[in-house]
């Protein structure tokens, strides 16, 4: 994939196209798109919540891919296109109303709300791939790349949506195939040539990290709320792990936007033609899928742990945060690998370190455990700081 050169584009087809060398900033209109995400995200938490046995966590990974599909090919499609011109912003507010109803039917979409779900993410998704033909010059390089990534798109659709009419089954098989084409054009897509923006690039995949953050605020605030919408009194302790909770997003944002964040936009601008549009698939649409994953099943573990502070912490939860955290950590590591070769060797030994604490089945009250979960993430990420501060940015 190489990123395009050459003079400006006046118009594309229907929309209107930057200059390939120049970036920009998001646009308004791609973060109320995000928005509908917020929603889906804490419907699955509430689904892993209600489920949170390894099929239940299963299920939910599938139906994290399935959202991290539209998700993730508008903003391809809006890097090359760019989402400042009017009929551009029309094409994502109807993307974004067909978002509603698929984000409300997350939780039961592998039971009887398959096609409430499916429909509508196959809308989008199409939709996407649209924009992205369309953007580019009719046989240019990066069209020809465009159209041939399509065709697994199509064949993605289509599996999505015959699996909405189907037993669960094999509605999760055909959807596991939808998956198995995404993959395979991602992977096809290395050879072919693309308009890749690191400014936007980097921007949009750090909003969607801060919605997936949010979540973790929401998954730990809101069945609070509500019991005091119920007139139930709530425990001075479901306060303390309240603020560990918030304590803990604020460590996850820390991880990311400190020092991995502008470092991956700096790996991506350092690179050029080709080179440039295969890091960008590998740092963002691979490796963050993981990052805000961990992040979403993080929050669900949280939640039980703010509902009942005092109690120990079910081994299914305890490991639920375990994995959220390995997710996350595994996903900034690669991606740091991929972009610096680097691995940060603090946040390993921390990783190390809360297996050690979370997973063994000791009589240990989840507020306590979140406690020393905060302490192990600060400590590594002092550490991390004080040791960079003292070499080269970046190293």
């Amino acid at each position: 994939m190489r990123a395009s050169a050459g003079g400006p584009r006046s118009r594309v087809r229907r929309f209107t196209t930057p200059d390939p060398n120049e970036d920009f900033a998001a646009n308004p209109v791609e973060l109320f798109f995000d928005l509908a995400f917020v929603f889906a995200f804490s419907q699955l938490v509430g689904r892993v919540v209600s489920d949170p046995s390894a099929d239940g966590l299963a299920e939910a990974g599938l139906l994290f891919l399935l959202l991290w599909l539209p998700w993730t090919q508008f903003t391809w499609s809006l890097n090359a296109v760019s989402a400042h011109s009017r009929p551009v912003q029309v094409v994502v507010l109807i993307a974004t109303a067909a978002s509603v109803p698929m984000a409300a039917s997350v939780s039961s979409a592998l039971e009887d709300a398959g096609p409430a779900f499916a429909i509508p993410l196959a809308i989008i998704l199409g939709t996407g791939l649209a924009v992205m033909v369309a953007g580019y010059e009719v046989g240019s390089a990066e069209f020809v790349s465009s159209v041939r990534y399509s065709i697994p798109g199509l064949v993605t659709m289509a599996l999505l949506v015959a699996g909405a009419f189907v037993d669960e089954g094999l509605r999760t098989a055909l959807w596991v195939a939808a998956m198995a084409a995404v993959l395979f054009a991602t992977v096809r897509a290395g050879s072919g040539d693309w308009v890749v923006r690191p400014r936007h690039f980097a921007e949009r995949h750090g909003l969607i990290v801060i919605i997936a953050l949010g979540e973790v605020i929401v998954a730990t605030a809101l069945p609070l709320v509500i019991g005091l919408e119920e007139g139930e009194g709530i425990p001075a302790r479901s306060y303390v792990s309240l603020g560990a909770a918030g304590v803990f997003a604020c460590l996850l944002w820390w991880a990311y936007f400190d020092r991995p964040q502008p470092g991956f936009e700096h790996g991506l601008e350092a690179l050029h033609g080709r080179q440039r549009a295969r890091y960008a698939r590998d740092v963002y649409t691979y490796l963050h899928a993981p990052i805000v994953a961990g992040v979403i099943v993080a929050a669900a573990a949280l939640e039980e742990i703010t509902l009942h502070p005092d109690d120990e912490l079910p081994l299914d939860f305890r490991l639920m945060l375990f994995v959220g955290l390995a997710l996350f950590a595994s996903g900034i590591e690669g991606a740091a690998f991929r972009s610096h070769h680097l691995v940060p060797p603090e946040r390993a030994v921390a990783l190390v370190v809360m297996a050690v604490v979370i997973l063994p089945a000791l009589s240990v009250p989840g507020l306590t455990l979140l406690v020393v979960v905060d302490a192990v993430l600060l400590a590594a990420l002092v550490i991390e700081h004080v040791r960079k501060e003292r070499r080269q940015p970046l190293s």
